[in-house]
């Protein structure tokens, strides 16, 4: 009985947070390209360079609200089905938790609302302010969450007090390598999934033969040259965290290669540490979470490479409709990518939800086995909806193009100013 709590409840953890994590990176990433593209609208006070700063500023911002009702029904539920680890840990979790609560739904919130409504209100460099505000505490509030996640895949600065964990090092806890390398891997995997997204609306439209050719020609370009060196650095960042894996945890690292006399003698190892048991993960969720990724890196590799030279040549971008076809299709391959990777990252850990120190079966709350099949029917449907509501808008503002978005319209000045003119393709 008590094995089907633990199962459903993994289940559910493992659908409400790889699937708030796909909202995450991509605002991160998208949020990153608004400001710089903000940043040089301000510079230079083109209109062309504004349009580019509220076509994207809107798909970051549907992406956004969208992703904060995921983290909130994935908190829920966190709290309901995994007591045993708030009572064991939650002394060190606490903490990072707490904070990164306070940076994303009050700084970062705040200063998205400032910059979602004060276009034409605040000047414009107060303006560009609060998206850069709103985009480096969406980076600290990242920062929070690895803190608690990094010390759940290589604990530090802790000891014990009446059988919980207390927090004796907070500088050991906040510069755990477990939490910086990952840091650096998702916020490039974010930039990435932004870079091939943007690629992929882009070459949408020039597929179509927009009257929007030079948007879009730049939104291609844009894409393509964020997404080149965001791989290089996500691929710098994982390579160092497999690297650490055989001492962090060894296990993972053994079975995720196939070497089985590793695999039984790190198991006799923690077997004689820790007492009886199958410390041995699933090879299957391991294995196959680790080769996603990898297999979608190798890909992404492959079309960040040539992309960076086919975007060099204006006429390739506007015309090339097999390149535009195959960017189209290549806009799932970060989202499997991260995917991949995070089940890795934590299927790998398994039979720890700390490890070394607090089982899974025991981090699980005492539900029942209904209640727990009733909560995972209705969080996972709420993820289904939400997920296809946020596809169903982005595609439609998408579809849209840039022509009149609602983000940064300025009402009073409406059917003072012709729009700017479009540039057919046929001029090309």
């Amino acid at each position: 009985m008590h094995q089907d709590v633990l199962d459903l409840a993994r289940l559910q953890f493992g659908l409400t947070a790889a699937g708030h994590f796909l909202f995450v990176a991509l605002t991160l990433g998208l949020g990153t390209i608004v400001a710089v593209l903000q940043t040089r609208a301000t510079l230079t006070r083109r209109p062309e360079d504004d349009r580019q700063v509220r076509f994207w500023g809107q798909l970051y911002v549907i992406n956004y609200a969208v992703g904060i009702v995921t983290g909130l029904v994935m908190e829920f539920q966190f709290g309901m089905a995994w007591s045993g680890l708030t009572h064991e840990a939650g002394n060190i979790l606490g903490a990072s938790l707490a904070v990164e609560t306070l940076v994303a739904f009050f700084v970062e919130s705040t200063f998205l609302g400032l910059w979602i409504f004060g276009w034409h209100r605040l000047g414009r460099w107060a303006h560009l302010a609060t998206i850069w505000v709103v985009v480096l505490t969406a980076y600290l509030s990242a920062y929070w969450i690895l803190v608690s996640n990094g010390f759940l895949n290589h604990p530090v600065g802790y000891g014990s007090e009446d059988g919980t964990l207390v927090l004796t090092d907070p500088a050991a806890v906040l510069t755990n390598p477990a939490a910086l390398l990952p840091l650096v891997h998702i916020l490039a995997g974010a930039l990435l999934t932004a870079g091939f997204l943007m690629a992929g609306i882009s070459a949408y439209h020039l597929f179509r033969r927009t009257a929007e050719a030079d948007f879009f020609r730049r939104g291609l370009r844009t894409g393509v040259y964020v997404a080149a060196p965001a791989l290089l650095a996500a691929a710098v960042s994982g390579g160092l965290q497999f690297a650490a894996l055989a001492s962090f945890q060894p296990m993972k690292s053994a079975v995720f290669g196939g070497r089985a006399a590793e695999v039984a003698r790190v198991q006799a190892e923690l077997t004689s540490r820790f007492g009886p048991g199958d410390y041995i993960p699933s090879e299957g969720w391991t294995q196959g979470g680790g080769l996603v990724m990898l297999i979608s890196f190798g890909l992404m590799m492959y079309l960040c490479f040539a992309g960076v030279i086919l975007a060099a040549f204006r006429k390739v971008v506007l015309r090339f409709r097999l390149w535009h076809l195959v960017l189209m299709a290549s806009v799932p391959l970060p989202y499997l990518a991260m995917t991949g990777g995070w089940v890795f990252r934590e299927a790998g850990r398994q039979p720890w939800v700390v490890y070394g120190l607090l089982r899974t079966e025991d981090a699980v709350s005492d539900l029942s086995p209904g209640t727990m099949r009733l909560s995972l029917t209705v969080f996972a449907t709420l993820f289904l909806l939400l997920a296809v509501l946020n596809g169903w808008l982005m595609a439609r503002h998408a579809r849209r193009g840039p022509d009149d978005p609602g983000l940064g319209r300025d009402e009073r000045a409406a059917g003072d100013s012709p729009p700017v003119p479009a540039t057919p393709l046929s001029r090309y």
